[in-house]
């Protein structure tokens, strides 16, 4: 009876009466609008301003760790299905779930963690627009910027953080060469103990709240393209009533130059309480078996792409994260001051060959290589050990449009 009430609930949805789309800027959309759907616009009828898409990366992954061949198997990286669409001339709803991921509910927003969106925006204007429900938080950088399905390997801040957030957001867009967004969101989706354990020093904030701003700007007759944000996390506070907080910024600028495009992303993560949790994960439980507070994380991210031809693109992007433990000096046994943990390098080459014209799949090799190196301190400290994974990759990628 349930999976029948359900089923006609998807099916009125599905049904509402629809308008046309507003041309809005929208974060990870794969490109689904150079081809037709499987389901011909004729036949559409009422559903033709409502999308629905499967994005795909299937691969068969060759993996090594420390150079040693470990296994070959073939696996769905992504599978996400999306529904978005307008339901009246001013309301535009979107719905994500990543069936690649466990469909538990989150305490915090009680929605499960597979489902990446699920709101809707209201235009207010031209100009504004207003968005409220589950949604991408809007970091600056390219590469959380790009459909998941596009990322063969997400570097550390982006793979570590909680990137889909409930709460509501503001878009101002003046011209088509900048926009500009805030967001008040949930600082995360788990509750405070889930993500920091039983906490010693830290009490968990009234009003655990994420502020972001964001600008896209489009300079040089977009040439150069920018998406820069700043973010302040509101988690709690130390004994004394004092605010722990994180700071984020994430810059990420884009260079065109016709065939060749050059992508450079900086972030920088300042958290009084281990939010990313990876100096936290380095430090045994028997030491601390909670999060950690007054940590560093860097990260450098570049992207190249040549175009070869229109079917043969040549990539390639490189990482660097590096985590730091600022209040490494309350530890005893840190005789040096010493605050680095260890830096992680990535390296990703690829060969992306497009077949057709009228249909945006792509099939792919890559190398997706990483090598995580730990400081004299934290291999003395905690027994952490150097070592690299490597994985040889062959598959495909498409935002396939059923509807």
């Amino acid at each position: 009876m349930k999976s029948a009430i359900k089923t006609r609930w998807i099916v009125l949805l599905l049904l509402l009466p629809t308008a046309v789309w507003a041309q809005k800027q929208e974060r990870q959309v794969g490109d689904t609008t150079y081809y037709k759907t499987l389901i011909p616009e004729a036949k559409q009828g009422l559903l033709k301003d409502v999308s629905m898409i499967a994005n795909m990366n299937f691969a068969f992954r060759n993996e090594f760790v420390d150079g040693e061949y470990m296994q070959s198997r073939f696996r769905n990286e992504q599978f996400r299905l999306e529904i978005r669409g307008q339901v009246h001339e001013k309301v535009y709803f979107r719905f994500r779930d990543r069936y690649t991921r466990a469909q538990t509910s989150e305490s915090i927003d009680n929605l499960s963690r597979s489902v990446d969106l699920a709101y809707i925006r209201v235009d207010l204007s031209d100009k504004w627009s207003a968005s409220i429900g589950k949604m991408c938080a809007d970091w600056g950088a390219w590469e959380f910027d790009w459909n998941p399905i596009d990322i063969y390997e997400y570097s550390d801040i982006v793979e570590y953080a909680d990137n889909f957030l409930t709460g509501v957001g503001f878009t101002y867009t003046p011209s088509s060469k900048n926009q500009w967004t805030f967001q008040v969101l949930d600082s995360r989706t788990k509750s405070f103990e889930e993500l920091y354990g039983q906490q010693p020093n830290f009490s968990e904030s009234k009003a655990p709240l994420a502020f972001v701003a964001n600008w896209r700007g489009s300079l040089f007759d977009g040439k150069v393209k920018t998406i820069w944000s700043y973010s302040l996390f509101n988690e709690a506070q130390d004994m004394t009533g004092k605010g722990a907080n994180m700071n984020y910024i994430a810059l990420g600028n884009e260079f065109n130059f016709n065939k060749f495009r050059f992508i450079y992303d900086f972030k920088w993560s300042d958290e009084e309480l281990d939010r990313t949790g990876i100096v936290s994960e380095t430090i045994p439980n028997d030491l601390y078996d909670y999060a950690v507070g007054n940590t560093l994380y860097i990260g450098h991210w570049v992207n190249f792409r040549y175009v070869v031809s229109p079917k043969v693109h040549l990539t390639f992007v490189g990482m660097l994260d590096i985590a730091n433990w600022k209040n490494s000096f309350n530890d005893p046994e840190n005789t040096t001051g010493e605050e680095h943990i260890r830096n992680a390098w990535g390296f990703i080459p690829a060969v992306e060959y497009f077949p057709w014209d009228d249909l945006n799949l792509k099939f792919f090799a890559n190398w997706v290589g990483r090598s995580y190196d730990y400081s004299d301190y934290a291999q003395a400290r905690f027994g952490a050990q150097n070592y690299s994974t490597g994985r040889f990759t062959v598959g495909f990628i498409s935002p396939l449009g059923i509807l």
